[in-house]
């Protein structure tokens, strides 16, 4: 249990407006961004996923993912539409 990520007193106090998602869910999101735009949702084939956190992503918020994909690699970032900015950048996939 981390009270950033549920208790809005403690996010501003440490500078956000509201509870942050967790990185984990957001990595997750790229994770099942990559299995369904590149290797049909085949988990087996996903040997390894590196990102740069950039900013937070709030629950509830839309993320647009980009995805380059380069023989067994993607490179890819993620976007919040709404708010304009880069919250996942640097990305990169490898996969058999």
């Amino acid at each position: 249990y981390n009270p950033l990520h549920a208790d809005p007193d403690v996010a501003r106090s440490v500078g956000f407006d509201r509870p942050i998602l967790h990185g984990l869910a957001t990595y997750g999101l790229a994770a099942r961004a990559i299995l369904k735009s590149l290797l049909d949702y085949d988990a087996s084939r996903l040997v390894g996923l590196d990102v740069r956190f950039s900013a937070p992503v709030y629950p509830g918020e839309t993320v647009r993912f980009e995805i380059w994909e380069d023989g067994g690699e993607a490179r890819f970032r993620a976007s919040v539409p709404l708010r304009e900015v880069v919250v996942l950048n640097n990305g990169a996939a490898r996969f058999a």
